[in-house]
């Protein structure tokens, strides 16, 4: 009997290294996801990968917080306020300029979403999310260090699926929300404004990160891509999100950029099925 141990712990140990092997491999696989609603209905027009996993929503928060800024009172339309930036927040150099509401959801200017919310504070902020239903609801902060309060949406705490997204836009899109019907037309002035073939007009806030890795630093080898909104044409309205998790760097352009170009080139196509 002692003489088949050795070959049994053999054995397994060559299980464990597979398994072990096979689940790195699936961990290091690209996350695609592609999801596309009726906006009267709500029901799938389009459905493809991945789209129930809960990621970082980057800077597609930047919707939820304009929604936010409004209803509030803290923005108060396209243009105003026009906050100067600060040298104490640090921002790269693209951030380093004057922001109002249109340029900061077009330039996706971090530091004006972190004013926004500090001018919130936490219990209002918290509410907000809560009210919202949006995402994991937690804005409690702590991976990497990040304060919830303005980062909890960047590589943190608070995760949201691209179903969750467009299950949270269509229900701002049609009145869903505890916010304002001034709150809804002045975020949806502010969003980003694209034109796609056959007519279709497309509205969408991109956000680009990283997965953290073990240790909890940012892995630049995993990047993030999202791109969400909604699209319109001859008087119908469809909400989309689309996600891409890669297994390698992009350099020429943010992975988000990629994720957007190629959605506002497919939507028209998809649509016309």
């Amino acid at each position: 009997m002692a003489s088949r141990n050795p070959l049994i712990l053999a054995a397994l140990v060559g299980a464990t290294a597979s398994l072990l092997h096979f689940a790195a491999a699936q961990a290091a696989e690209p996350l695609r996801c592609t999801v596309i609603i009726d906006e009267k209905s709500g029901e799938p027009l389009h459905r493809q990968g991945d789209c129930a996993e809960a990621i970082y929503p980057q800077s597609t928060f930047k919707l939820p917080i304009a929604m936010m800024g409004y209803d509030a009172g803290i923005l108060t339309d396209a243009h105003n306020p026009r906050w100067s930036y600060q040298a104490k927040w640090q921002r790269p150099q693209r951030e380093q300029k004057d922001t109002d509401p249109t340029i900061w959801e077009r330039d996706s200017i971090v530091w004006y979403s972190q004013e926004i919310t500090r001018r919130l504070g936490k219990e209002a902020f918290a509410a907000y999310i809560r009210g919202f239903n949006y995402g994991n609801r937690d804005v409690s902060g702590g991976p990497g260090g990040t304060d919830g309060l303005t980062q909890s949406w960047l590589m943190s705490s608070l995760k949201i699926s691209a179903d969750g997204q467009v299950d949270f836009l269509r229900r701002f899109l049609t009145g869903g929300l505890p916010i304002s019907a001034e709150a809804v037309e002045k975020t949806k002035a502010i969003t980003p404004r694209f034109d796609a073939a056959d007519g279709w007009t497309v509205y969408g806030k991109t956000g680009s990160g990283s997965m953290r890795n073990k240790a909890g630093k940012g892995d630049a080898s995993r990047p993030i891509g999202w791109f969400v909104g909604w699209a319109e044409r001859q008087g119908r309205r469809v909400v989309f999100a689309r996600l891409f998790v890669d297994t390698k760097r992009h350099t020429k352009q943010p992975i988000s950029f990629t994720v957007r170009d190629s959605l506002i080139e497919d939507l028209p196509r998809l649509m016309a099925r």
